[in-house]
Order: structure tokens, then sequence, then C-alpha cells
């Protein structure tokens, strides 16, 4: 696993599936994204099937003090915090895993986790003593009205987290240090979200859309709607 530039079309294919349409239109991610990916181009791991990208995981590097209090306010101020560390000479001590994807057809063969483990394991030769994750709870898409403070402390049976995503994290020995309600704020036009959603929105609301973790807001007087994605902050050993 190494990082390289790949072909637009292997990485179209990765991110083709798994992913809301609505993902990308967080401003302030979609600012910074560019510029995490150039400084951070050695946290970009991948795996490869005879040249096809089939996998890849990627990571920032940040100051965090390491008390829940001085967390991020989510996945889109922590890059924030990344790049402007970053640009201002700030030295990162932390690790913060960003995600993994894996190309459809390829999941349930544990890449994601081999991935996160990879990532995870990078922090000490990179001299930063912490590492976190913002993660998307995936099974929150069932219940978006149950606030993510409430969300995060579900468990099974067994006492394993609710949400398979954070139980991936766990079973590496990462346990929850936290929430973040607005991770990432998606913006734009009454007919873009209706085109995102598939959904008619007639009036101004909350509206429960697909693959959405919490309401989307609409104020069709203003032609605006907001969507908040919530994450859960884990911490790895």
């Amino acid at each position: 696993m190494r990082a390289r530039p790949w072909p637009s079309e292997q990485v179209q294919a990765l991110f083709a599936d798994g992913w809301p349409a609505f993902i990308g239109a967080d401003p302030v991610a979609a600012r910074y994204d560019a510029r995490a990916r150039e400084f951070f181009a050695d946290l970009e791991l991948a795996v490869l099937d005879d040249g096809l990208l089939v996998a890849a995981g990627w990571a920032v590097a940040l100051s965090w003090s390491g008390a829940a209090a001085d967390l991020p306010e989510g996945y889109s101020d922590a890059l924030a915090r990344a790049v402007e560390g970053r640009l201002g000479g700030v030295p990162p001590d932390t690790l913060m895993i960003c995600g993994a994807q894996v190309l459809a057809g390829r999941r349930g063969r544990g890449l994601a986790g081999v991935l996160m483990a990879a990532l995870r394991d990078s922090a000490g030769p990179a001299g930063l003593a912490r590492v976190i994750a913002p993660v998307r709870p995936t099974s929150k898409a069932r219940y978006p009205l149950i606030l993510i403070e409430r969300f995060a402390e579900w468990t099974r049976g067994d006492g394993a987290p609710f949400d398979p995503r954070v139980r991936t994290h766990a079973r590496m020995g990462a346990t929850i240090i936290g929430t973040a309600p607005r991770s990432q704020v998606m913006t734009g036009t009454v007919a873009q979200w209706e085109g995102w959603t598939g959904l008619p929105l007639p009036g101004n609301g909350r509206y429960v859309i697909p693959e959405g973790l919490s309401p989307l807001i609409v104020d069709r007087d203003r032609d605006i709607g907001e969507y908040a994605e919530p994450n859960i902050w884990i911490r790895h050993r």
C-alpha cells in the first residue's frame, strides 16, 4: 500500500457507491479538501488488485490536546484545523482517520478494517501521539430523529456499539470520546435537494431524506435547504 496518483475513472468507480449524493455539498470541506490531499498525501493508502484500485483510506495530521473539549467540531472543522495548522507552522500531534472506501463488489472482506488499521499504525512512525476519527454511523439513517448523543450510547445485547461502523473501530480497540452533531453542514437550493434526494419538497419544514442521518431543513422562501451531518468521535489506542 502506498500513495500515488490514480486514474480518474478508477477514483470515480471507487466513490460511485457508498455515499449519498449530497455528501459533496459541504462548502467548508470543499474549500479545504484539495489542500488537505496535497499536504497529507503520505497518509493516503490504497489496495490494488492487478493494478485496479479496489479500496482507499486517507487521514490528516492536526494538533489536538487530547481533551474532549478541544475536539474539532467535526470532520470539516478538523480538515480546516489540519490545513490551517500546516500553513501556520503548528506542529501536528494527532492523526485523524478521514475514511476508508471499498469498491462495490469487494465489500464484506475486511478491507476497510485493514485500511483503518494501517492508517492507525502509521501514526507512530509519523511522530503522532494520538489517533482519532469522526465516524459516520450509517445505521443512524434508520433513526434520523434520534439525537446523535443518544444514538452513540446505544449498544447491542452483547454490549458492543449498535452501529456497525463504530463496532469496526471498537474491535480495533477504539472507544467513543464524543459526538459531533454538525460534523458537516450541507447546503443547496430546493431544486438541488430535490435532485439529490429524489423527493419533492413542496413546503417549508423538516424532511426525513434517504441516507440522511438527521432531518433536512427546507426554507422555500429563501430557496435553501440545510442538512447537518452528525458523526461520532472515536479514539484509537
